[in-house]
């Protein structure tokens, strides 16, 4: 009995910690907890001598900069010298409340923002002042828009919820921020030639980086990604670092006053520290590869923004979980046409920054990043693409000539297991698997564990569709309407009527890996509802050589429908008695013929997001059981 009790107190003593939650943060502070103010202090250049790049004047570094690229470069501006600046109407941001489209106001506003990079980087390479005007109405333009943030994110931020901006009202999102990071490059780079113009310019533009930038992050502690008031399940993507990446971009490169500059940079440490927390111990990318870019890719942005302006004083590029966070991105390479493992709302095909990742890699001494991303240059000779990400950019230009003299090579370990993710990678030659447990509240999440992926010769089988163009319901309590969010569409049984549901909760149970057999399994019954009456749902999959087995042993409480196993196709089966026909009739699916009856459902393609991905349409088939039985087993061979 006394020892009962003493459980019992300790078990509710840890759920009251927090022990256990899967969104739990790890107190690692590896910024703030390793650095004071007073240290950031002593270690910040006093003067912008630490900017890396090229002084404006100095024409023969820049001509060495751009050679590779200066003709492409110099063409994309020219295309702009006559553009038209568009204006963002009202109605543009009244049509994500009223429609839920949010392109109808992005469309505008990035393309204003792409023209103004285009040219801003012109007038670097060329240096002869003929874009200057243009570059003038570009300021000019985004300093008189009365808020440089999406109608679908300025809700989050504003006192009224609506999309319409509020007066007075100043917050950072994604494109607030990549605004006035782009805005405080041409402040620095251009403010001597527009004052010859007129000091008006330089003088406005500064304003506004501060009031739209600076002062609502020092002002604001409740802007969701900075992670100060995390509540419950929030969780911590890659917003962060995304988004204080830029707003450090504007402290170092506009504010001027000491005090608020100091403030302004530590409290983005403090705010980084909050996403390096979030990060499971493995270092894995919950988001997915096509959200590397922005998630660990900005982290890298930033620490390397950090790290040049403390004069390399403040780093922690020698933490291995930041070199974990990096070689997520070629681990997850699959192959063939640049496919990439994507769970979540990541897309099946990649496409990240291979100078990039060869920075990442150089700043971690990670040769595996770095002989992975020179493998990406000689698969495919990348063209240099000036966008409003000026800083990545320069750097890109300042890596194609190193890149060039390096090795080229992938990832050589036949596996890569995230066990605090709950993700698993097993390669062999040609072929590509990976399986997931985890719970149901990751960034981006689908209704996805359990799920699996397979390619063979390169080429995907099984597959995830990923998510299509971002609408009003993608982020909110309707996404679970969408039917690439919802189990039914992945690799997973419908359990006596029913699939899995969205929560921290909802989550596998008993996950391991057996590295010498090649083994998953995990148990997915947490991840369904109490109405499921699922007790056990044992998932195993086992990749032998030339063969996949899967195999499901459950316990159904009282079931009144048949389990339906569902699985995501990329072309279209052939279905026979006991063995189904994949990929034109190079692979077979065999299952107990006596147990199922299969049906093929075509998903049409019309999403521009999915069918450039996939094509015209992808393909889910459902073994249906023909009896409904509490206790049993499945078994699926994939040859």
């Amino acid at each position: 009995m006394v020892k009962t009790s003493i459980l019992f107190i300790l078990s509710l003593f840890l759920l009251i910690a927090g022990a256990g939650n899967p969104l739990q943060a790890q107190e690692r502070n590896l910024l703030a907890g390793k650095y004071s103010e007073a240290d950031l202090k002593k270690s910040l250049a006093q003067t912008k001598l630490w900017v890396p790049f090229p002084a404006y004047s100095d024409r023969q570094a820049w001509s060495k900069l751009f050679a590779p690229v200066a003709e492409t470069v110099i063409e994309e501006g020219n295309r702009y010298l006559d553009y038209q600046w568009q204006v963002v109407k009202a109605t543009d941001y009244l049509a994500y409340e009223r429609t839920g489209s949010r392109v109808i106001m992005e469309k505008p506003a990035n393309e204003n923002a792409t023209a103004l990079s285009r040219l801003f980087f012109a007038e670097l390479a060329e240096g002869k002042g003929r874009y200057l005007d243009q570059i003038i109405n570009g300021v000019w333009y985004f300093t008189e828009m009365s808020t440089w943030s999406l109608s679908a994110h300025v809700p989050a931020f504003q006192s009224s919820k609506r999309t319409l901006p509020q007066e007075g009202t100043h917050v950072v999102d994604l494109m607030a921020g990549d605004l006035g990071s782009m805005l405080s490059w041409i402040y620095y780079y251009m403010k001597p030639a527009m004052d010859e113009v007129n000091p008006e310019i330089s003088s406005r533009l500064k304003t506004n980086i501060q009031q739209r930038i600076i002062s609502p992050y020092l002002d604001r502690n409740d802007m969701w990604w900075q992670g100060f008031q995390r509540k419950g399940d929030q969780v911590v993507n890659n917003w962060n670092p995304w988004c204080n990446f830029n707003v450090l971009t504007c402290l170092l490169l506009v504010e001027d006053r000491p005090e608020t500059q100091l403030a302004g940079i530590y409290k983005t440490m403090q705010s980084v520290d909050k996403f390096i927390n979030y990060i499971k111990a493995d270092g894995a990318c919950e988001e997915g590869p096509s959200y590397w870019g922005h998630a660990a890719g900005k982290l890298y942005d930033y620490l390397q923004l950090l790290s040049i302006a403390s004069n390399k004083q403040v780093t922690i590029f020698d933490q291995k979980l930041i070199r974990d966070m990096g070689e997520y991105i070629d681990q997850s390479y699959i192959g063939g046409d640049n496919w990439v493992v994507n769970f979540a709302d990541a897309s099946a095909k990649g496409g990240e920054n291979p100078y990039l990742i060869y920075r990442y890699g150089k700043a971690v001494n990670s040769e595996e990043m770095k002989q992975f991303a020179t493998y990406l240059v000689s698969k495919k000779k990348e063209q240099f693409k000036a966008s409003r990400d000026v800083f990545r950019g320069l750097e890109d230009l300042q890596t194609m000539a190193e890149i060039d003299h390096s090795k080229a090579s992938l990832p050589s370990n036949a596996y890569k297991w995230y066990s605090e993710t709950e993700v698993l990678f097993l390669k062999q030659p040609g072929n590509f698997f990976a399986a997931k447990g985890g719970h149901n509240n990751e960034s981006h999440n689908h209704n996805d564990i359990g799920s699996f992926i397979f390619y063979c010769e390169e080429q995907p089988l099984f597959i995830d569709a990923g998510v299509g163009t971002y609408n009003k319901k993608t982020f909110s309590d309707e996404r679970y309407d969408i039917w690439t969010m919802q189990s039914a569409y992945h690799n997973l049984p419908q359990i006596n009527g029913t699939d899995q549901q969205f929560g921290s909760n909802y989550r596998s149970r008993n996950t391991s890996f057996i590295p010498k057999s090649k083994l998953f399994e995990l148990d997915i019954a947490g991840a369904y509802p109490v109405n499921a009456g699922v007790k056990q749902w044992k998932r195993c999959y086992q990749l032998k050589k030339g063969e996949l087995l899967i195999k499901d042993t459950f316990d159904i409480e009282k079931p009144t429908k048949a389990n339906i196993i569902h699985f995501l196709l990329a072309k279209k089966p052939q279905i026979g008695n006991g063995s189904i026909q994949l990929n034109d009739g190079r692979y077979t699916l065999s299952y107990d013929a006596a147990q199922f009856d299969a049906t093929v459902e075509t998903v049409t393609q019309d999403d521009p997001r999915l069918s450039n991905v996939w094509g015209d349409a992808i393909y889910r088939l459902s073994l249906t059981a023909k009896k409904i039985t509490s206790k049993g087993q499945y078994e699926f061979r994939v040859k």
